[in-house]
């Protein structure tokens, strides 16, 4: 028996050793192949091209780089820390002589109708130590081959340029692409986005996030929900389990509901039994009652009164005094 036992066990290894080495084989022909498929990238500056300065620049873009010195990226044409003070055009463009001397655009790399993958390492160069880009290679807009040029407008100044500050600006910005997520805006009982009093950013980094949907953090890894939201952190003595071990978007839809408390579903009572419909009731009014049972269960939902789970457990996010969440 130990022999067959051995013996079945070096046929299934030859077995993974075989198919691993016709992976290894394949993979190749499959990387070419997928390459010819791939489109090809636009290129960057030719090569043996040197730097001019940014004199040289300003006689055909006059316009470009007055508008660039009342941009935050001046700093690199004031200072001489990373090395392109007089030369900051070509911090991101590389070096422009034979577009100089051509004219062409096909002389100088252009991070705006460069690949999404080149253009953020061209702007990585400088960002990718800085707080604001956690996860940005792993996160949605990255994954999705959104490049930092798509939102960012290096050569404007004011509310559409490099960074858009005022609420309405942003929401426009990702209107435009997140279209489906602002038509749930337009519901009666959502965050006050389409007032101009939040943003988009409020909530969510679009830089990417430890958390999904790349919400923002507060107080460690919490939802950013907190914020905004600190009475429902708790520590409570009487915690409801669904705050401290699942997502507010569990119960909340946040941009945008038919339920004035922003719920998932229309109704109290629907939302409360997703989870609690045969949960046996702790009080001693009713020990072997189920909630939303049939007659004579304490909790009959064929009553009006019993519709709404919040008119009794009011503090339904947690308590410090009812173990029923009551008060």
């Amino acid at each position: 028996m130990p022999d067959r036992l051995t013996q079945i066990l070096l046929t299934q290894q030859k077995a993974r050793l075989t198919a691993g080495l016709l992976l290894m084989l394949a993979l190749p022909a499959a990387a070419a192949q997928q390459a010819a498929k791939a489109p090809e990238k636009e290129k960057p500056a030719a090569q043996g091209a040197t730097y001019v300065g940014i004199e040289t620049c300003q006689g055909c873009h006059e316009e470009v780089v007055k508008a660039f010195q009342k941009n935050p990226h001046q700093a690199l044409e004031m200072s001489e820390k990373r090395g392109w003070k007089g030369k900051s055009c070509e911090s991101c463009h590389g070096p422009g002589s034979k577009h100089a001397e051509s004219a062409s655009a096909a002389d100088i790399f252009n991070p705006a109708k460069a690949a999404p993958g080149e253009a953020d390492r061209t702007c990585l160069k400088c960002h990718l130590n800085q707080h604001t880009q956690i996860g940005r290679i792993q996160g949605g807009h990255g994954r999705s081959q959104v490049s930092c040029a798509a939102c960012h407008s290096v050569h404007k100044n004011g509310p559409t340029g490099l960074v858009a500050r005022k609420p309405v600006a942003v929401n426009k910005q990702c209107a435009d692409c997140h279209t489906s997520v602002w038509a749930q805006f337009q519901k009666p009982h959502k965050h006050p986005l389409a007032d101009g009093a939040m943003s988009c950013v409020d909530c969510h980094n679009p830089h990417g996030s430890f958390l999904p949907r790349m919400l923002q953090t507060a107080g460690g890894n919490q939802a950013g929900c907190f914020k905004c939201h600190g009475d429902k952190r708790g520590p409570f003595v009487y915690e409801h389990a669904v705050v401290k071990m699942e997502s507010c978007s569990t119960c909340h839809e946040p941009h945008g509901s038919a339920n004035p408390k922003m719920l998932t579903r229309h109704d109290v009572s629907v939302q409360c039994l997703e989870c609690h419909a045969n949960i046996a009731q702790p009080s001693g009014a009713n020990p072997g009652g189920a909630v939303g049972g049939v007659p004579p269960a304490f909790h009959n939902l064929q009553s009006a009164r019993y519709r709404n789970c919040t008119t009794c457990h009011i503090k339904v996010h947690g308590s410090n005094v009812s173990r029923t969440l009551l008060r």
